[in-house]
């Protein structure tokens, strides 16, 4: 049983930092505070064209990447619950496919949102010549 409480507590406080980690990156992206790099962020090529992609992106997917820091708060709630351990890892996984989801929603319209930025200087460019 002591093993288990320690697998609970070790688990909600992972989540919980992963929930931080995507809270702190979707705002700090979307405000420009974490410009383009090779770490963290929605890194494809659309988005790491240029700087204005790269906001772009990540101000479009700000919304869906702050949601899935708070699912994972969700589940990190949930495995602290008193219900059995089948119970706690269905919840879990349940909360870290919405996660992905939401992850993957974000990465979607923020690619959207920065191909539509390289459509804009194309043409921007194209009227120049």
């Amino acid at each position: 049983m002591e093993g288990e409480i320690f697998a609970r507590v070790a688990l909600a406080i992972v989540l919980l930092i992963a929930g931080c980690v995507m809270i702190w990156m979707g705002q700090a992206a979307a405000s420009g505070r974490l410009s383009r790099n090779r770490l963290a962020g929605i890194r494809i090529p659309s988005t790491m064209a240029s700087e204005e992609a790269w906001r772009a992106a990540h101000i479009r997917a700000r919304v869906p990447i702050v949601s899935s820091g708070y699912a994972a708060f969700a589940c990190a709630i949930f495995a602290l619950l008193p219900v059995s351990m089948p119970a706690v890892m269905t919840g879990i996984s349940v909360g870290c496919a919405v996660m992905v989801g939401l992850v993957l929603y974000g990465a979607v319209v923020g690619s959207r949102a920065a191909r539509a930025v390289a459509l804009r200087q194309e043409s921007a460019s194209e009227m120049q010549e």
